[in-house]
């Protein structure tokens, strides 16, 4: 069952409405809060604005641009018994046990009518009075007067702590089904517009040019707004009309007091209460505590066995403040006393009642849930300690909660019950974070309770420097499981004071880790917010101090949601770069995370990005032509590359040209192979299979035309490669298929027989030439300036090859090697042909 809005039974009331059973007893709950198994994180997913937001406890919180189809539609209005529901759940909870009565409402007919009268003709009003007064429950009965005189109803909202934003919000949700949705600025002014309702503040903290913005933003709706004398009064422009409440008069006071106590007042009691209405002012608060006292002071001055017998009380307070063993003799409380009187009610309330109190001090008035009292208190029926507390008027009800009414918080810390307050802040503290962070509370139920979680905090975060070294930080770990609540409650005010609290004892405490998600999640709230520089300084901390812990997924989520910052902020980095733009589907690269092949550098002599569109003026190139521009000029080290390779590219260019238009032969030897089988190399020599030179002597010249030359690569080298700088010196094969032989010192080339023929390759099939990058390669020689030899018999001979020794003639074997793609068919002549060595290359 849901402790913010319990059912009947969870009040103290049966169905009909009488009184319940007594409870049988339940084990005892304790302290020991560290029992629990750990559960699993809650995520969260919902959407402002344009984002996706995903509430993620572990690594921080997670924003993209909202896919289209995952956007919610239009927020509807609620139905009359929908708001009914609301209103209902909004209320502060009913204490368990007999129902209270109502308090009346005296002496303010002529305000109630004033101010029915003033919002039934649609204008706005302030009623003004001091804390006590009876400000609420006039507005309660101007809200029953009030329930059909608007298409939307009576809304009814608190502006105890609450900003202009958070009642904008606030009042939206009351009328509007608007589950895990945050509408952005403009379109939560939009549907604010169209709601017409009459709207009751209690306890708003705001005037002047706040008021006025929540005034501007509802156009159809009438505003009923109370406030203590000490807020700012509304702008002269807002016309609101100011109504003050005053005290009761004597004759009021007196008659309050009576009804109070439920009975008439004797002569002695009605004096002693004129000197109490003349010391409060006649503030009706005062009056019904002062009928609280009278209240004990029956009881007490009854029998004492008469009680015991039905079990209203079963032990006298070892604290009363007099002796109350004779009943007859309980004087009247002094007129101090009175004036003070939440000490001595206290002092007669059961322990349950008292340690309530002082966890209430302790959190600066704030008063926990009726279901959280029996674990604080550790006392199975602390629950019932509301009923005691709100019966003596010692609280107040604040929208969905109660605190200490006005003057208990001081009264009762001068009777000490403040003086322990650290150690009851961190029991609330240790209580709060092991139930906020558990997967069966819902966000709503935390965000209810964000007041007393925030007090707590209040407190314990400047405790946090005495935290000895190695403890963990009750203060860091409260606002670690309550802030990721609060942010999916969309109750972000209270997300944001969690978070900058937790940050700050992070930082007192040390704790690095949790120093970086409290300002990645301050970053991402900004983010929401449109505050973009605030944004990005959290990111970038929260950045820098995650990369120093080398923590990867957190630096990664920190980087995808600056990646948005910079995208929001116009694709400009902060060193005035532009970055292109996202898609809606995926996240932006984060600045720095992925090296780009090529930046867009900032144009120059530009001082200023260009963001919207615009249209060019005549003469004026596009937008696009100027970034295209900017693209051409380049970084320099990208401009250098792209020179260098331009350059490469030119001279690669320049090589071949060279080489293909440097030979106009055409009977250039490579077009004379042959597609005869080719003839292998023997395995015991290195000739080839032809016949041996006939003329090949020292001095005397081979045979053969030598006017054309081939190169004939039979060795690759050691790397099993044609055309590399380890290859042999190659043999030349003139153009008839001779080839061509050394020469001694003054020996000639040898000559083709007359009757022999050329062999050139025929006009089918495929001719296989010598592998080389360039077909025109022309044989090395000893000379750099010999120019390879054509078919011209007059050419002279090549030039003598060093390597080769005259005195060694070549030798024949039964076939000539080559490579397969190399080797042509060697038409035999009359004296044999002159085979080149096995070792000669290209």
């Amino acid at each position: 069952m849901d402790p913010i809005n319990p059912g009947p039974e969870e009040y103290g009331h049966d169905g009909d409405g009488t009184a319940s059973r007594p409870r049988p007893s339940r084990d005892p709950l304790g302290n020991d809060f560290g029992q629990h198994a750990p559960a699993l994180a809650r995520t969260v997913q919902l959407v402002s604005g344009d984002f996706l937001l995903t509430v993620n406890p572990v690594d921080g919180s997670e924003m993209e641009n909202c896919p289209p189809g995952e956007h919610p539609p239009r927020p509807r209005k609620l139905t009359a018994a929908e708001r009914a529901e609301a209103e209902r759940a909004a209320r502060p909870p009913v204490p368990p046990g007999p129902a209270q009565p109502r308090p009346p409402l005296l002496e303010r007919d002529e305000e109630l009518e004033r101010l029915v009268g003033l919002l039934s003709r649609g204008r706005s009003a302030r009623l003004t009075g001091a804390s006590g007064s009876g400000r609420s429950t006039l507005l309660d009965a101007v809200a029953e007067q009030c329930a059909d005189l608007a298409p939307d109803g009576v809304v009814r909202l608190t502006g105890y702590r609450r900003t202009t934003t958070d009642l904008l919000y606030d009042l939206l949700y009351a009328v509007h089904d608007a589950p895990l949705y945050r509408p952005e600025r403009a379109e939560l002014l939009a549907l604010l517009g169209e709601v017409g309702a009459v709207v009751l503040v209690d306890d708003i903290e705001f005037g002047g040019a706040a008021l006025d913005e929540l005034l501007d933003a509802t156009p159809e709706c009438a505003f009923l707004i109370s406030a203590t004398p000490e807020v700012a009064a509304p702008s002269a422009e807002a016309m609101v009309e100011e109504v003050a409440l005053g005290g009761l008069d004597r004759t009021g006071g007196l008659e309050l007091l009576e009804r109070a106590v439920g009975r008439d007042l004797s002569e002695e009691e009605a004096n002693w209460a004129g000197d109490l209405w003349f010391e409060s002012e006649g503030l009706p608060l005062r009056f019904m505590q002062a009928g609280a006292l009278l209240r004990q002071r029956d009881r007490l001055r009854a029998d004492a066995d008469a009680f015991d017998e039905f079990g209203v009380f079963q032990e006298t307070p070892v604290d009363a403040p007099f002796d109350a063993g004779d009943g007859h003799d309980v004087p009247l409380p002094s007129l101090a006393e009175a004036a003070a009187p939440a000490p001595l009610l206290a002092s007669r309330l059961s322990e349950s009642a008292r340690a309530a109190l002082r966890f209430a001090v302790a959190l600066g008035g704030e008063v926990p849930h009726q279901t959280h009292l029996p674990a604080l208190a550790d006392d199975t029926h602390a629950d019932a300690a509301l009923a005691e507390l709100a019966s003596c008027a010692l609280l107040s009800p604040v929208g969905s909660r109660y605190r200490l009414a006005a003057g208990v918080q001081m009264q009762l810390e001068a009777a000490g019950y403040g003086d322990d307050a650290g150690r009851h802040a961190a029991t609330v503290a240790q209580h709060y974070a092991w139930w906020a962070g558990h997967p069966s509370v819902t966000p709503e139920r935390v965000a209810a309770e964000a007041d007393a979680v925030l007090a707590a905090l209040a407190v314990l975060v400047p405790l946090t420097a005495q935290v000895a070294e190695g403890e963990e930080s009750l203060a860091v770990r409260l606002a670690r499981q309550a802030a990721p609540a609060f942010a999916a409650g969309l109750h972000w005010s209270a997300w944001e004071r969690a978070l900058r609290a937790g940050a700050e004892a992070s930082r007192l405490a040390g704790e690095v880790g949790e120093q970086a998600y409290f300002h990645h999640e301050l970053g991402v709230l900004a983010l929401c917010g449109g505050q973009l520089d605030r944004a990005r300084a959290e990111l970038e901390a929260s950045i820098g101090l995650r990369g120093a812990l080398a923590d990867k997924r957190g630096t990664v989520a920190g980087r995808r949601a600056l990646a948005l910052v910079t995208d929001r902020s116009g694709g400009t980095l902060p060193g005035g770069q532009e970055v292109p733009d996202a898609r809606h589907e995926e996240s932006a690269s984060p600045p720095g995370g992925v090296p780009a092949g090529f930046v867009r550098p900032e144009p120059l002599g530009d001082t200023a990005t260009l963001v919207t569109f615009a249209t060019p003026a005549a003469g004026k190139p596009h937008a696009a032509v100027r970034g295209l521009k900017g693209i051409a000029r380049g970084t320099r080290r990208n401009l250098a590359a792209a020179g260098a390779g331009a350059l490469l590219a030119a001279v690669l260019g320049t090589v071949v040209t060279l080489g293909a238009t440097s030979d106009h032969n055409e009977n250039a030897p490579s077009d004379k192979v042959g597609v005869n089988p080719s003839a292998s190399q023997g395995g015991g020599d290195g000739s080839l299979g032809a016949d041996k030179a006939g003329g090949g002597t020292d001095g005397g010249s081979g045979t053969g035309d030598a006017a054309a030359a081939v190169v004939e690569p039979t060795d690759p080298g050691p790397d099993g490669t044609y055309g590399t700088a380890d290859d042999p010196t190659p043999s030349t094969t003139a153009a008839d298929g001779t080839t061509g032989g050394t020469t001694g010192g003054g020996g000639s080339t040898t000559k083709p027989p007359s009757s022999g023929t050329t062999t050139k390759p025929p006009t089918s099939g495929t001719t296989t030439k010598p592998p080389s990058s360039d077909p025109t390669t022309k044989p090395p020689s000893s000379d750099p300036t010999t120019e390879a030899p054509t078919e011209d018999p007059t050419t002279d001979p090549p030039t003598e090859d060093p390597t080769t020794d005259p005195a060694d003639p070549p030798t024949t074997d039964d076939t000539a090697s080559g490579p397969a793609e190399t080797s042509s068919s060697v038409p035999a002549t009359d004296a044999g042909t002159v085979s080149a060595s096995a070792d000669s290359v290209i």
